[in-house]
């Protein structure tokens, strides 16, 4: 899915949005992100060498896996980050690269979900964690657009 169908699923915008493509194969979440060379999050981190924060990486993590998460996000519903475990970064993302999701839902029990992914540039893991949502009440309307 492009980016217009990743929109009528999250409610990231803007500079937040951080997936180019989603592809799903059966329960797992391949995403796409090519790292912008002027993102917001690579000014000052770090000057003259700069790689992609593992917050951000997370975050990718999180969106990937959210888009497996699209049937339960009925109108005025949306995901919330609620856990991050073992994380384990293994090698650094920099800008220019194609920064690909591979994530899984391991567990739920609504409204709670617990996924499992890693991100690779490449062949290359750079990061892997265990997180959770809970599918939560949208306090705030945001607009498909």
């Amino acid at each position: 899915m492009k980016i217009e169908e990743i929109k009528e699923i999250l409610p990231h915008r803007d500079n937040m949005l951080l997936l180019d493509e989603v592809v799903q194969e059966e329960d797992i979440a391949h995403g796409y992100y090519k790292i912008p060379e002027d993102a917001f999050f690579l000014k000052g981190h770090f000057p003259g060498a700069p790689v992609v924060p593992g917050v951000i990486l997370c975050e990718i993590l999180a969106q990937s896996t959210c888009i497996l998460l699209k049937d339960q996000m009925t109108a005025g519903k949306m995901p919330m980050y609620t856990g991050l475990n073992n994380v384990r970064f293994k090698s650094p993302v920099y800008p220019g690269d194609v920064f690909e999701t591979r994530c899984r839902i391991t567990r739920s029990k609504f409204p709670f979900f617990f996924a499992e992914g890693s991100g690779y540039v490449g062949d290359r893991l750079c990061v892997k964690a265990e997180f959770s949502f809970a599918i939560t009440e949208n306090k705030v309307c945001f607009q498909k657009s």
